[in-house]
């Protein structure tokens, strides 16, 4: 018998948009469904995170590929509680006064790590605007932390603005971690609304001073699609990318999580998202992942095995280590 379908969005009036010949769409689409989590994997890992008081941004994004990520032995770590300072119009984390920080959590984290048996590591956080240095050092205990017990194991850091402060960013940057990824999220136009405390020259130039402070280390960025961009914007956001000297790029659909939330404004198709990822293999990405369904940590693994292997040297001092197996 089949598993059954989780229906993820909700139908708005899409307006016009898109590159010549397409139309937005306005019913539901069906590749927008996936099938419930519930698999062997997925309940260990549950259960773990609640054994050792550690949240997901897998769960409290409400991503979509929870089950196929957590059935390969896959998650992304949220650090830093599951209570986020700012208040962005299309997340689903919560916001508002998060409790003391846990010097102790980078310990659980490794630890989890460990018993998982992870190849690759993403750790994210929510915004600690509260915190000398925004948190930065909780990232870098992380990476020193994992290190010690999984030396080969990669780690992807999905870091916040920290408000600008290259003084935080290198405290990131110190621990070496084989990937920093910071979301661009969405264009320009769009960015007081839908990141009321973030600014679009500074996520660019973040990532910028991340490529100059650590020229070795793989950038990543991501955008969600479908909040109310216009075609032009998405590539011109590419564009602004690409010359901060990011490597990575992700692409995916905007999924309303609660009537509080941004509208859709449209749905794009898999095909649109293929022409994305044609327009970012041209402008020079080592690797660009394209889908209705893509997140910035969908798949991490492969991302970063597809943009090392253009440049073997990328993750210098383990440039085979995302290449093991994650289910086993």
């Amino acid at each position: 018998m089949a598993a059954p379908l989780v229906q993820l969005t909700h139908s708005f009036q899409a307006p016009q948009g898109g590159p010549a010949g397409h139309r937005p769409l306005v019913r539901k689409p069906s590749w927008l469904k996936v099938t419930a989590p519930g698999g062997g994997n997925y309940v260990r890992i549950k259960a773990l995170m609640r054994e050792l008081g550690l949240h997901t941004v897998c769960e409290e994004a409400r991503c979509p590929n929870i089950g196929e990520c957590w059935e390969h032995k896959a998650a992304t770590f949220m650090i830093m509680g599951d209570v986020c300072t700012r208040n962005c119009a299309y997340c689903a984390v919560a916001h508002g006064t998060p409790a003391p920080y846990d010097p102790v959590e980078p310990v659980r984290l490794a630890e989890a790590v460990a018993r998982m048996g992870l190849a690759h590591v993403v750790i994210t956080s929510v915004d600690r605007d509260d915190l000398p240095n925004g948190g930065a050092e909780a990232f870098a205990e992380c990476v020193r932390q994992i290190r010690k017990r999984l030396p080969a194991t990669t780690v992807e850091v999905l870091i916040p603005d920290f408000k600008g402060s290259e003084a935080a960013l290198r405290l990131v940057l110190e621990s070496r971690p084989d990937i920093l990824n910071h979301n661009l999220e969405t264009c320009e136009r769009l960015y007081r609304l839908a990141r009321p405390g973030g600014r679009y020259d500074r996520a660019l130039q973040l990532l910028a001073n991340a490529r100059r402070l650590a020229p070795d280390a793989l950038t990543k960025s991501g955008i969600i699609l479908g909040m109310g961009e216009e075609w032009d914007e998405v590539v011109t956001a590419m564009r602004d990318l690409r010359a901060s000297d990011v490597n990575v790029l992700t692409l995916g659909q905007y999924l309303r999580p609660s009537d509080r939330h941004l509208p859709i404004a449209r749905y794009y198709t898999p095909g649109e998202f293929g022409e994305l990822a044609a327009i970012g293999r041209d402008l020079g990405y080592r690797h660009v992942q394209a889908s209705p369904l893509t997140r910035s940590s969908y798949h991490a693994w492969e991302q970063a095995e597809a943009a090392v292997g253009q440049q073997p040297s990328a993750i210098g001092h383990r440039p085979s280590a995302i290449s093991h197996q994650l289910d086993g």
